[in-house]
């Protein structure tokens, strides 16, 4: 009997039928996917611990006992406590300058309301702290760690019978956290949207697989199709991790403008800059990234301060719908993105597209 490829490690430790792990900061999403016997990560890291409670709960009674996980950011680097106007009074003059260049170049207009990061768990150790005491106060199935090492919190977690996620862009990062006892490592290649290392996604994969033993390895980083699939399993991963097609789906919460940016964006049409929080990230193209790309930008600040920096352009450019100004997370697959399908029918086509390539490779699977 030819074995079904699609059935993975990553399939029995969740509890799917498959492999694939959808990124979102949707809660339809994700309850779309996980119904569709797919998984998904819900991203929390600017919501209240009240909010991410209430999303649990909401998740929770529509996902009929299936598996489910939580991301955070869990940077080391950030300071330990201090508030937003503690912070924003320590970015120098010259950054503060140039971003209001800026605004004034490209007529960018002010935010609607107050620009609020005070809940964003990237701001300081405090708040991600007790963003993930929520997490741990309702066992949550999977934590995932977006941003920053999980291992901390391996011995928390496993007593509640919870799995830990960690995200790497890096085999030594890797290493560390196979020894320390993940659950899956996510692998995630330059490719990727959101924060991401510089090694590709056709690098990092293998690598990490061939040391990785039993634990599952998911790839991550411009996967948006059934061939990335299919290519990702072939590389030694269990599954896949992904994001930008979910940010299309007919359940999305993201604006229809950007929306229609994704669909009509090419492998091109992505900056990899730190120029929105401090850390490399992969984003559309905007006017905020490419000025700071320019050779007279001032050094770019590192985190938390240039998110607080960038902050006023991006709630300005998302509240008023300025198309030319906004932006969002997105991988170099998004050139692969050209339809808006529901998030249940986004999975089913992965699957048989992943289906029909290898049964291109090495005949019928039936």
């Amino acid at each position: 009997m030819v074995k079904d490829p699609l059935r993975t490690k990553l399939c029995d430790l969740l509890g799917i039928d498959y492999p694939v792990i959808a990124f979102t900061h949707c809660k339809d999403v994700a309850v779309a996917v996980i119904n569709g016997g797919g998984f998904a990560v819900l991203g929390e890291a600017m919501h209240t611990p009240d909010d991410i409670a209430a999303d649990i709960a909401w998740i929770r009674e529509r996902v009929e006992g299936r598996k489910f996980g939580i991301d955070l950011v869990l940077p080391a680097s950030v300071p330990p406590s201090g508030s937003v106007d503690d912070l924003e009074a320590q970015i120098p003059e010259t950054q503060r300058a140039f971003a209001r260049q800026i605004k004034e170049k490209y007529d960018v207009p002010d935010p609607k309301g107050s620009v609020d990061l005070h809940t964003w768990g990237g701001l300081n150790q405090e708040l991600a702290r007790a963003q993930l005491d929520v997490l741990l106060d309702e066992r949550v199935p999977v934590i995932a760690s977006g941003l920053g090492s999980p291992v901390f919190i391996l011995d928390a977690a496993h007593e509640r019978d919870m799995l830990v996620f960690g995200l790497v862009g890096k085999a030594r990062q890797a290493k560390r956290q196979l020894e320390a006892g993940v659950d899956a490592i996510i692998a995630q290649g330059y490719d990727a949207a959101g924060h991401t290392g510089d090694v590709g996604t056709f690098s990092i994969v293998p690598e990490v697989a061939a040391m990785a033993g039993d634990t599952p390895v998911v790839a991550a980083g411009g996967v948006t199709t059934g061939r990335h699939l299919a290519a990702a399993l072939c590389l030694g991963a269990s599954g896949v991790w992904s994001g930008t097609q979910w940010l299309v789906s007919r359940e999305s919460d993201v604006d229809m403008i950007i929306k229609e940016r994704l669909l009509a964006a090419t492998v091109e049409d992505t900056s990899y800059s730190k120029s929105i929080s401090g850390m490399t990230m992969r984003v559309l193209k905007c006017p905020w990234t490419e000025e700071w790309a320019q050779p007279e930008a001032p050094d770019i600040l590192p985190a938390p301060y240039q998110m607080l920096l960038s902050a006023d352009y991006i709630q300005g450019a998302n509240d008023n719908r300025r198309e030319d100004l906004m932006t969002e997370a997105a991988g170099q697959g998004v050139g692969l993105v050209t339809s808006m399908k529901p998030a249940r029918q986004i999975l089913f086509d992965m699957v048989e597209e992943a289906l029909d390539t290898f049964e291109g490779v090495v005949g019928d699977l039936a």
